[in-house]
């Protein structure tokens, strides 16, 4: 049932080990621990079919129909029990606020979280700083002492943290924010995104000039080219994998509580949008296993959808926050994040091109259904439950909807160790590769996709318009496909469009001009060997020799 990939990662980085170092579990005992813990929140809300509940929940990780994310998978039922992997931390413009955050989030890296934050409130370099008369480093200087911190604290002893740092366009150190990672040792634990407006993009189609805003005084500190940001954007992207661009506006026309504020980060890979100090707490459903004479079954994935979202929000219940404040904010809006993996997969056991109409609507087809039975999974808990606190002024009850129980309810992460897990392919991504070199906490494995494996072992036809990979899909359907999903999900899509190393700086521009146009939420690029050193690389070995 497991991969030889995946019951590598489950010993290094999931199973319990005693005080000796020896491991004493394995995936069944993983299973239930974690269904067990889980399932018992229902006591809470006076469920007599807790036992009920375990069952089902135990199904759906031990058979891989769904798997929660990685720290509800190494946290559950043990003393730790910090289950989200999201979270957004505030930065505000004093030394006070920057080393807060930096103890926050040291907790929440120890806890197996990620975190996200918006540099943008931060004076400019050179800025006056009144208390000491001296002078502002500016924003790109504090995020070293985050990143810092980042590798000294292994994430929950078995990875490393993860931050998401952004800073908007019209802020006067951003062209200095765009080029900091383009030395190879610089920002390791950082992914950066610029968040673009609407009035930089305004500007940008107009040629015109834009003015950059210090966040202290609210003034003009300086005017620059719109189109010479976006120059510098597409450049690093091109030369480096980073900056990503988040587009802030869109992103707050969907903010499901704007009486709360603006949403400002994300987390690290972009695909859950937070206010300052939430949380959120992600599953996917592997879509693998809703395969039915060749179609999808729809009414076993609903049962899925279903308990999945029960999941969820029990975690939301269960989980030890790292800090009183996110525990209050976490809870007013409870947000859950529930996405996919395996969408690659589906399309190969069903004969569909990644590069196809049939695969645009079945990605449309199929996120409408899960966020849509998601929701209405969602009211059903608010009536036993109750709605999330904050649901008076959100925008659903501005809508006169129903009640719900959680703010969102739908997102696509990356889906990374928990699809190797689960053995498929990640999240709504192509295959990369049909043999690949695989690094995961500094090791390395050769693996042979799973599928192209058994084709090849029976004799089955390998379809060379099916079995695509990554670099051989335009940038175009790349895009084509995230927006479909993004269409139907609530928060964002985690998406990276991998390109050839031959790829010029003039098409990593036209994907970021047509990302804009499309409307999606953010978009990130990844040029082969940007890097020297990436977590997917290809493989030397013939997997029609070796199978």
């Amino acid at each position: 049932m497991l991969t030889k990939t995946a019951l590598e990662v489950l010993k290094s980085r999931y199973f319990l080990k005693n005080e000796a170092g020896e491991i004493i579990e394995d995936f069944e005992r993983l299973s239930y621990r974690v269904a067990r813990a889980v399932s018992e929140v229902d006591r809470i809300f006076n469920s007599n079919k807790v036992n009920k509940t375990f069952d089902s929940f135990y199904d759906l990780i031990y058979n891989l129909k769904f798997l929660p994310n990685t720290p509800t998978l190494m946290n559950a039922g043990t003393k730790k029990g910090q289950l989200a992997a999201c979270f957004v931390l505030p930065i505000e413009d004093s030394l006070k606020s920057i080393f807060n955050t930096l103890k926050y989030t040291a907790l929440i890296h120890q806890s197996g979280g990620g975190t996200g934050f918006s540099f943008s409130k931060l004076r400019p370099k050179g800025d006056i700083v009144s208390s000491t008369h001296g002078v502002s480093s500016g924003p790109v200087s504090f995020m070293k002492i985050f990143d810092m911190a980042t590798s000294i604290i292994k994430q929950g002893g078995k990875r490393r943290g993860a931050n998401m740092g952004i800073l908007r366009v019209d802020h006067p150190d951003i062209l200095e924010f765009i080029a900091c990672k383009d030395s190879p040792e610089a920002f390791k634990n950082f992914n950066i995104s610029v968040g673009l407006t609407k009035d930089f993009l305004n500007a940008l189609r107009d040629g015109r000039d834009i003015h950059l805003i210090n966040p202290r005084t609210k003034t003009v500190e300086k005017t620059i080219s719109s189109k010479e940001i976006l120059e510098n954007i597409v450049h690093y992207a091109w030369k480096t994998g980073d900056p990503g661009i988040i587009n802030l506006d869109i992103i707050n026309a969907t903010n499901p509580t704007p009486a709360l504020g603006d949403i400002e980060a994300t987390n690290p890979c972009g695909e859950q949008p937070l206010l300052p100090y939430e949380s959120c707490t992600l599953g996917s459903i592997n879509l693998t296993k809703f395969i039915k004479n060749n179609t999808i079954d729809y009414d076993s994935l609903e049962k899925v959808i279903f308990e999945a979202v029960h999941f969820l929000d029990n975690v939301v219940e269960l989980n030890k926050y790292p800090i009183k404040a996110i525990e209050r904010m976490s809870k007013r809006n409870r947000k859950i994040g529930l996405g996919v993996m395996g969408f690659a997969d589906l399309l190969i056991l069903l004969n569909i091109p990644y590069e196809s109409k049939t695969a645009l609507n079945l990605a449309k087809d199929l996120m409408k259904f899960i966020t849509e039975k998601a929701i209405l999974k969602s009211r059903e808990l608010a009536k036993k439950r109750g709605a999330f606190p904050e649901f008076p002024k959100s925008i659903y009850a501005k809508r006169g909807e129903p009640e719900r129980r959680n703010a969102t309810v739908t997102t696509i992460a990356p889906t990374g160790t928990i699809s190797i897990i689960a053995g498929v392919s990640s999240g709504i991504e192509p295959v990369f590769s049909f043999a690949l070199k695989r690094n995961i906490m500094d090791r390395e494995f050769e693996e042979v996709h799973p599928i192209y494996e058994k084709f090849l072992k029976e004799g089955k036809k390998i379809d060379k318009k099916v079995f695509v990979t990554a670099y051989e899909i335009s940038p175009l359907w790349h895009l084509k496909i995230q927006e479909a999903f993004q269409k139907y999900t609530e928060n964002a899509v985690s998406k990276t469009i991998n390109l050839p190393e031959s790829t010029s700086e003039d098409e990593v521009k036209e994907i970021f001009l047509t990302a804009i146009d499309m409307g999606l939420k953010g978009v990130t690029v990844y040029r082969d060997k940007s890097r020297p050193k990436q977590t997917l690389n290809f493989c030397n070995i013939n997997p029609e020799k070796e199978c």
